[in-house]
């Protein structure tokens, strides 16, 4: 076909996460709670370390700028998720475009966001007595800067690169938001750019923050080994416990979605498990580092006497 006569398209319709009418109205609830939760949990967390002067450390500012990240990343694609449980999901293009580059975004900054905070723990553990100057508030802002340089530049590449490329196949998008994967099925021009971009900058954006988690945590197990007393080895692990919980989560469930075969039962089954990294991660980090973190225990409990303690001084 000449590149004339490609009709582009102008629209397009998001085919959600199951088109079951059983289905439609409990997935809707439970998505909306999950958005909730989600909201209210890393808005509190923001809050919190920003109240709390004994939660103002290297790691909470760190896990300040991660709730951010989880709190922007989940309302750039739930919304649009929950529309399409109760109506058809028309979009246009522009907005597609808008949707892809801030999802790309936020999870490039998100995996290298977790890569800085098994630095920052590298640090705690076996460089304690350099830890202050190591991990300073100044490196901190350009860790923080360098993590969202990295998910700017990826996003970027990764829309300019499907700007070029036109849509005439179908206005059906087989996903329930616009990734880098579903959308070039539809496309009529060549793809071989953006599959050579996902592929360097995926190998890139997944293979360097793994190998900085891992590298630091080899570290770390070496160092809490040398540790003899059993009380010291425990409470080195607890502080790395919840980062290594929302780690294997986030990693393990991208890892299932954009790095197995491209067809369509595998995009029926990464649909299902991009929900864990796109949806429920974000929900899940708050309740991991404060439910598992005893001085953010101690920070919200000291917040709540605080208010309680106002509140019977007004009455």
């Amino acid at each position: 076909m000449a590149a004339g006569n490609y009709s582009k398209m102008t629209e397009f319709i998001l085919a959600g996460l199951t088109e079951t009418p059983e289905l439609q109205l409990p997935l809707f609830l439970f998505f909306l709670g999950v958005y909730v939760v989600t909201v209210v949990g890393n808005l509190s967390m923001i809050t919190l370390i920003r109240l709390s002067s004994h939660l103002h450390t290297p790691i909470y500012y760190f896990l300040s700028s991660l709730s951010f990240i989880d709190l922007c990343y989940s309302t750039v694609i739930t919304p649009k998720m929950l529309v399409r449980f109760v109506t058809e999901n028309i979009i246009s293009y522009p907005e597609c475009m808008t949707q892809l580059y801030f999802s790309a975004f936020f999870i490039i900054s998100e995996c290298h966001m977790l890569a800085v905070m098994a630095y920052d723990r590298y640090v705690a553990i076996c460089k304690p007595l350099l830890y202050n100057v190591t991990v300073s508030y100044q490196v901190c802002s350009w860790l923080v800067v360098e993590v969202y340089m990295m998910g700017l530049i990826g996003a970027t590449a990764h829309t300019v690169c499907m700007l070029r490329v036109v849509f005439c196949k179908d206005k059906i998008v087989n996903h329930y938001f616009y990734d880098l994967f579903p959308l070039p099925e539809l496309s009529c021009s060549s793809t071989y750019i953006n599959e050579v971009v996902i592929l360097c900058f995926g190998i890139f954006n997944f293979l360097a923050p793994t190998l900085t988690i891992l590298g630091s945590y080899v570290s770390i197990i070496a160092s809490v080994l040398r540790i003899r007393s059993t009380e010291g080895r425990s409470k080195a692990f607890s502080t790395c416990s919840s980062h290594i919980l929302a780690v294997t989560i986030f990693y393990g469930s991208a890892a299932f979605v954009y790095l197995q075969p491209s067809n369509v039962s595998s995009m029926d089954q990464g649909k299902v498990s991009s929900v864990f990294y796109t949806i429920l991660v974000p929900m899940l980090n708050p309740l991991i580092y404060s439910l598992r973190n005893k001085a953010v225990k101690v920070a919200l409990n000291k917040i709540i006497e605080k208010r309680l303690s106002c509140i019977n001084e007004d009455f």
